[in-house]
């Protein structure tokens, strides 16, 4: 079904499709390129002719992918360790060395490596593997037995592996098609995990397994028949409670379980209330709660055993604010910390036993910051994880008595990097509803001009609630010093101003992500940030989406645009059900069954809108095996977009035909991604 001449773009074959909802048809000419198996032998050769057409057109950048996968490579400390974390006896790190792509697994009886243990060799579980991926690592309450899980395609459905650590063998106990996540009752025996449907990808079911006994003996402790939410598995911070948690776009459900009685009953925490989202942690006689109960951008309160369930008898701990949003609390017996986010910006707030209560402070403009590893509720020490811009991955230690702060290790960067040859910055631009956007920006003093002339490479995502704060990225470097602006667009969606920040930019508000994002590009050029013909354009999963819309919307600001692991065919997906994960997805999206959400997504989505017009250079890439956004949205976006554009310019589609939505696994072989595409950008600045 394809047809491509030599050293021309693959044609595919339409065959006529018709999609009928709400007494409107839409044609699909491609939707014949969905394969569920991934072994149509139509398929899979139209995506080696798109993979070959690739290479063809790139061949003449090869020479400068690969000086720019050298220096990403040449950047990364062969030789490195993570810092030791005391959990219990043990003190746990990990290492890695020479050119192996994987970390080795340790724990030791002291920091300085005394009694010095491995655990596990990832290098070794990825041998002869074309792909892997190491889930969830856990070890026994008694330190006897650990378990690590691992998927070898990409799909995110994981195999779990348990292993004795007094003998260093493997125990006959293997559980499979897992989200890969392991909960250890107390008792050292008894585990439970949810299990994934192979359709769907959801997990539904939490299971209970016994050492020692096969997986077909497991017993079904619990099933959520509601497709909209997700299950995960925890414990409580003083370790006396086992959690199910359900979590849907809009609320929360948890049940739980005494840790040293596995073979009970699991029974609900907290009395069910539609639209009521909320965390839930325990440590000693006392539940703190994160809620959005009558507190948009969330509060915190705490209750006992006796009156957890009933939310009436809760008391405020951290009152409601309108100009603060609350993203989570970690107990300590003596104190606890409070994560927020004030003006866009992570703060952490230590609360202290006797009222008191002070920040943990640091002096960027804009950066990432989050709690570290602190698995020990009685210390009082505590790590951090701070990143910025310009400032490589650092973990400090804040004591909590003296407030004195220590930096324990910083991220090496090689070949020359010196963070004082940069500068970043916040800014925010008015959008054309009046409302004033975020963009953290960061470039290299000495080549940057502010006459536009610098090329510039912006990011979005704005999905989900999920913020992309400003961080360090070795990669990027190597833009910055080609003259490169990097800039990473807030747009609404995330909620980096607030939960508000984020219902602007989803369902019936989606719109505004992509009014955020063009208004950013056009205001970048207008202050003189890049040159008008410099501009590009890249974001992947709901970002891809982003990119497919603002390409339909406004083309001609962009010279080059990199769409990766894209959602691209938004209304075909969220229609059928047995596509992976789409009814977790309606109150992000909306549900097109209901006409006013179909009628609205089929306005902005980017497979439906393509139409006959000039579009910029493109790079889109996937991976075979995604599990979020199938293979199939990207091909058929591609092929469509062939058949509309009225341009010249490039349109490149590569397929990873053994990763999925994470893209290539380990650590040098995930470079060449990333070179491809800087190469593809720098290259058309040089083009004719």
């Amino acid at each position: 079904m394809t047809h491509s001449p030599l050293n021309s773009a693959p044609i595919a074959t339409k065959i006529a499709h018709p999609l009928t909802s709400h007494q409107h048809t839409r044609n699909d000419n491609y939707y014949w390129m969905r394969d569920d198996s991934r072994s149509d032998a139509e398929v899979l050769g139209h995506l080696k002719a798109e993979n070959d057409y690739c290479d063809q057109m790139l061949a003449g950048q090869q020479p400068l992918r690969q000086t720019l996968f050298d220096e990403l490579k040449n950047r990364i400390v062969k030789d490195d360790s993570t810092l030791p974390v005391k959990d219990g006896k043990y003190w746990y790190h990990s290492q890695i060395s020479g050119e192996d792509e994987y970390s080795c697994y340790y724990r030791c009886t002291s920091q300085d490596g005394q009694n010095k243990q491995l655990l596990l060799d990832v290098n070794q579980c990825a041998q002869d593997q074309e792909y892997f991926d190491l889930g969830d690592f856990s070890i026994s309450p008694d330190d006897s037995l650990m378990t690590y899980s691992q998927d070898t395609d990409g799909r995110r459905i994981y195999s779990i592996v348990f292993k004795d650590l007094n003998n260093d063998s493997l125990l006959s106990d293997t559980l499979e098609q897992t989200e890969g996540q392991v909960m250890w009752a107390n008792d050292n025996k008894t585990v439970f995990y949810v299990k994934k449907d192979p359709e769907t990808l959801l997990g539904s079911k939490v299971y209970r397994h016994k050492l020692g006994t096969d997986q077909s003996q497991d017993v079904l402790v619990f099933e959520e028949d509601d497709p909209s939410f997700y299950l995960s598995l925890g414990k409580s911070r003083d370790e006396s409670l086992l959690f199910i948690s359900l979590d849907a776009t809009l609320e929360t459900d948890t049940l739980v379980l005494d840790a040293n009685s596995p073979d009970g009953e699991f029974m609900s925490l907290i009395e069910f209330h539609d639209g009521h989202e909320y965390q839930v942690d325990k440590l000693g006689q006392w539940f703190y709660i994160v809620t959005n109960w009558q507190a948009k951008n969330f509060r915190i309160m705490k209750a006992t055993v006796e009156t957890i369930f009933d939310r009436d008898q809760w008391v405020d701990v951290i009152a409601h604010r309108d100009d603060v949003l609350i993203e989570g609390v970690e107990l300590f017996n003596q104190f606890y910390i409070v994560t927020q986010r004030q003006l866009g910006q992570i703060e952490f707030i230590v609360h202290l036993a006797n009222g008191q209560s002070y920040p943990l402070n640091f002096d960027d403009p804009c950066y990432f910051a989050c709690l570290g590893d602190n698995p020990e509720p009685e210390s009082n020490n505590v790590r951090l994880y701070y990143s910025s811009l310009t400032t490589p991955g650092s973990t400090f230690e804040f004591d909590i008595d003296t407030r004195q702060r220590t930096l324990l290790k910083q991220q090496k960067v090689l070949g020359g990097f010196d963070a004082t040859l940069y500068s970043a910055k916040r800014i925010f631009v008015t959008a054309r509803d009046g409302v004033n956007i975020p963009v953290s920006l960061v470039y290299r003093d000495d080549l940057f001009n502010q006459n536009s002339t610098n090329p510039l490479l912006q990011y979005g995502y704005g999905a989900y609630g999920i913020t992309i704060d400003p961080s360090f990225c070795s990669h990027t470097v190597s833009l910055l010093d080609r003259g490169f602006v990097y800039a990473i667009a807030h747009v609404r969606g995330s909620e980096m101003l607030g939960r508000q920040w984020y219902d602007d930019g989803k369902m019936l508000n989606k719109q505004n992500s992509f009014n955020d994002f063009i208004d950013i590009s056009q205001a970048l050029i207008k202050q003189g940030y890049c040159a008008k013909d410099k501009l590009f354009a890249s974001g992947g999963s709901a970002g891809g989406l982003l990119m497919g819309t603002v390409l339909n919307q406004a083309p001609q600001l962009y010279l080059g645009v990199g769409l990766h692991v894209p959602f691209l065919d938004i209304v075909t997906t969220m229609l059928d059900q047995s596509i992976p994960l789409t009814t977790n997805e309606y109150d992000e999206w909306g549900n097109p069954a209901e006409k006013t959400y179909y009628d609205y997504m089929l306005g902005y989505s980017p497979y439906d809108n393509i139409c006959a017009q000039d579009y910029p250079n493109l790079l889109v890439t996937t991976g075979l095996h995604d599990s979020q956004v199938q293979y199939f949205e990207p091909m058929k976006w591609v092929a469509k977009l062939r058949d509309f554009k009225t341009d010249n310019n490039m349109l490149v589609f590569k397929t990873d035909m053994d990763s999925g939505h994470g893209g290539a696994s380990g650590r040098f072989k995930s470079l060449h991604e990333k070179a491809l595409e800087m190469a593809f950008f720098i290259n058309l600045l040089t083009s004719d």
